[in-house]
């Protein structure tokens, strides 16, 4: 079945084009024609202000699926955690990808190192980061650290931690690994995701077309991760049942596979002000557990 040639939108960021790369190598192994296209979007823009002090929801995606509706584009690669869980109208997702390795990462500098306390961090410093459930989880387990905003690509926060504007820096594994950096000279701690939970589909590729783009949908079949789908599906569930974008102070991890069973930890609070609440639900299956995590979690709020 043949497409044509496939222009695949993505941001400019070093992370954005590994994944959009990543995108056009495996189409290019099944033999289509791929180029990117960069688009620039609100989040790229606005470099001033943390995820959860910013207006509205989607504004790492938004600028791309303008483009995928008026077909200046074919493909939108997006890192799934970023994007709203209602697709725009006559958007859906083609595929969704394996999952990297979805834990977050705190790095630390070594001079700031002390491997008695959580996390190796000594008391009392400064940790950066921008995302709202990420300040949850720090204020839950080390209260005692001041938690400052930082912006930019994950190379540039690297280098604002090297720089010394910070004691140490929250990232996802996933953003790290795939750029294949080099932390020699940092302490790198890998949290336990069911003690430090992360975003929903972090980790995951989300691959978005236009409704009705029949032979592109087929193109990407070989790329779609079932049981990924179904798990992250799950997680993202929790969060549009929440109404919540990056604002929202929630990490939602589902674990398991149709056979085996799935369980689910999800924390929320309704601002960061608030307790935090957490659950964790085991089910033979993924229909309404979605909804069982949210009750659960309204009722402990």
């Amino acid at each position: 079945m043949s497409t044509g040639k496939i222009t695949i939108g993505s941001r400019g960021s070093d992370l954005a084009l590994w994944q959009a790369n990543f995108v056009r190598n495996e189409l290019e192994n099944l033999g289509h024609e791929v180029e990117i296209k960069i688009i620039k979007t609100k989040g790229d823009a606005i470099q001033h202000l943390s995820f959860d002090k910013m207006e509205g929801k989607g504004f790492f995606t938004k600028e791309i699926e303008s483009a995928l509706l008026a077909k200046e584009i074919d493909l939108a690669v997006h890192s799934y955690k970023d994007l709203e869980t209602t697709q725009p109208e006559g958007l859906k997702i083609g595929a969704t990808s394996y999952r990297a390795n979805p834990v977050d990462t705190i790095l630390i500098r070594k001079s700031e190192v002390d491997e008695n306390n959580k996390w190796a961090v000594k008391r009392g410093r400064v940790i950066g980061t921008s995302s709202a459930r990420r300040k949850l989880q720090v204020k839950l387990h080390r209260s005692d650290l001041q938690i400052k905003d930082i912006r930019g690509n994950v190379p540039t926060r690297i280098e604002k931690l090297r720089s010394g504007d910070f004691d140490a820096i929250i990232l996802a594994k996933a953003g790290i690994d795939r750029l294949e950096l080099d932390l020699s000279d940092l302490h790198v701690y890998e949290c336990d995701p069911l003690d430090f939970i992360p975003a929903p589909a972090q980790g995951v590729l989300a691959l978005q077309i236009r409704e009705g783009h029949g032979d592109l949908e087929h193109a990407l079949k070989p790329l779609n991760n079932a049981e990924v789908a179904a798990r992250v599906g799950v997680e993202r569930k929790v969060l549009n049942l929440f109404q919540g974008g990056c604002q929202l102070p929630l990490g939602a991890y589902c674990i398991g596979s149709e056979s085996e069973g799935y369980r689910i930890d999800a924390i929320m609070a309704p601002d960061l002000d608030s307790v935090a609440a957490r659950v964790s639900i085991s089910s033979e299956k993924t229909e309404g557990l979605a909804e069982q995590v949210v009750a659960e979690l309204k009722k402990k709020a």
